[in-house]
C-alpha cells in the first residue's frame, strides 16, 4: 500500500451546488451524505441549493421523497449534514419560480442568498461540486 493521505490536515472549503430536485429523486441523498463526511474531516461546507434543487428545501418536499425505493427520508440525510456542520443557503431568485417563499421553508436552511453569494463562494473556495 503507498504511502497515501487523504486529509492533509489544513482547512479547506467546499461548496456543493446542489441543482437536483424531486425530478431526480436518486440525485438526492449523495450530496448530503458527502457534505457530512466532508465536514467530519474538517472541511468547511455549504450547500446551496438553486434551480430545482430549492424544491428540497420547501416544507413537506424532502420528508416525502427517498432516494431509492426503501430508502430513508432525504430529509433525513440533510439532517445528518447540519449535524455535522454543513450550512444551507436557498438561492432567492430561484425560489419564486418554484412557487416558495421564505416563509414555507425547512428549519434547516441557514441564509437566502442571492446568485452574487453563490458566485463568490464558488470563487473564493477550494472545491466546488455540482450535483
Amino acid at each position: 500500500m503507498t504511502d497515501q493521505h487523504y486529509v492533509d490536515h489544513e482547512e479547506k472549503t467546499v461548496v456543493i451546488v446542489m441543482t437536483s430536485g424531486p425530478s431526480t429523486p436518486h440525485r438526492c441523498a449523495t450530496p448530503f451524505f458527502l457534505g457530512a463526511l466532508l465536514a467530519s474531516m474538517d472541511a468547511q461546507v455549504t450547500i446551496f441549493f438553486t434551480m430545482e434543487g430549492v424544491r428540497l428545501v420547501k416544507k413537506g418536499v424532502p420528508e416525502r421523497m427517498v432516494a431509492m425505493e426503501g430508502g430513508k427520508p432525504i430529509i433525513e440525510f440533510m439532517r445528518d449534514a447540519k449535524a455535522a456542520g454543513v450550512k444551507f443557503a436557498a438561492c432567492r431568485p430561484a425560489l419564486p419560480g418554484y412557487d416558495i417563499d421564505v416563509d414555507n421553508l425547512i428549519d434547516e436552511i441557514d441564509d437566502i442568498s442571492s446568485g452574487g453569494a453563490l458566485a463568490d463562494l464558488i470563487l473564493t473556495c477550494d472545491k466546488v461540486l455540482f450535483f
